[in-house]
């Protein structure tokens, strides 16, 4: 994979599809169909990839937040005011709200709206914002689902098109990460951060035997590294992170957490495993940071984005996984 005119550091990211997220914080379980009192409620502006410039900021990396919003938009003024640089294309019509609704012991219900539908003029403006900001980065990181009329293959298409222009990651889910796999090696990204249940979608496993079983998951990435994916980072629950690319595999579990909410736990992850990258650190250490920043995610409310004071990579576990043993 292509590394040419990389920064120092900087990360650009790619919400195509962003949103505001609404957390409402239950007293107790969720019951279908009562009236229940909510012991508090946040409201945050937020996406994939906002969360992963998020977290650039708070570590003191440089990043840009590259979005379809107006410049004026107060979804982009919060951002701004939080200390993420914002280049902003052409909207398709207002910003979506996504509804998180967080039970005591950790369970998670999401609601996620589809957003405004887009058209081509709208596509070639975002993916030309990106290409700009883009050059001279160090990583351009596309997270997170696609607006309604966006050509499932957007994503694939991307990666083909900034080969050559900066390193790419991409975690997004369903058919636009089965479009990305079907065009390997010519979209093949840099590094790909899939769940277990992602994982298991396109490589014909089980997605239950996967996060239960890193030595399982970690065959199922070696045929994605093997097809041209440089790195695979993929998440596996209570289970941490494995981590593959052409030279072997690891697997990390995580430091003891009280698990409060997992709203952007696995944005956390992905870049934990950028910033361990940029530090120039061996593959066991970048999952080690990967699932210290996931813990700590998964220990915070809401979709709070944890900083370096969070996190605690020394209190992970890992071991690397045999070739013979996991492949």
């Amino acid at each position: 994979m292509s590394t040419t005119r990389q920064g120092a550091g900087l990360i650009v990211t790619l919400t195509a599809n962003p949103s505001v997220d609404r957390t409402v914080a239950l007293p107790c379980a969720l019951e279908r169909g009562a009236v229940l009192r909510v012991d508090h409620a946040t409201s945050q502006a937020g996406g994939k990839g906002v969360n992963i410039s998020r977290a650039a900021v708070a570590a003191g990396l440089a990043t840009v937040a590259v979005l379809p919003a107006r410049s004026d938009d107060a979804f982009v003024h919060e951002l701004e005011e939080a200390g993420i640089r914002c280049r902003t294309s052409r909207p398709a019509g207002e910003i979506r709200v996504n509804l998180t609704l967080t039970e005591p012991d950790g369970t998670t219900t999401k609601l996620n709206s589809p957003g405004a539908a887009v058209d081509r003029e709208h596509l070639d403006d975002l993916a030309a914002t990106l290409e700009r900001e883009a050059r001279g980065a160090s990583w351009a990181v596309f997270a997170g689902s696609l607006p309604p009329g966006a050509p499932a293959g957007l994503y694939a298409d991307l990666v083909a098109r900034l080969r050559g222009v900066t390193r790419i990651a991409v975690d997004t889910s369903g058919e636009p990460l089965a479009r990305l796999v079907d065009g390997l090696p010519t979209s093949a990204p840099d590094l790909l951060k899939p769940n277990a249940e992602e994982l298991a979608s396109v490589t014909g496993a089980d997605g239950a035997e996967l996060e239960a079983d890193p030595v399982a998951a970690a065959r199922a990435a070696r045929q994605l590294v093997d097809r041209g994916v440089g790195t695979v980072l993929a998440t596996l629950g209570g289970q941490g992170a494995l981590l593959v690319d052409a030279e072997g595999a690891w697997h990390a579990l995580p430091p003891p957490t009280t698990v409060v909410s997992t709203v952007g736990a696995g944005d956390s992850s992905l870049f934990g495993y950028l910033l361990a990258e940029l530090r120039g650190l061996p593959p066991a250490d970048r999952v080690a940071l990967a699932v210290a920043y996931g813990s700590a995610a998964a220990g915070l409310p809401g979709t709070t984005i944890p900083g370096p004071e969070h996190v605690r990579p020394e209190a992970a576990v890992v071991r690397p996984l045999l070739l013979h043993e996991a492949m």
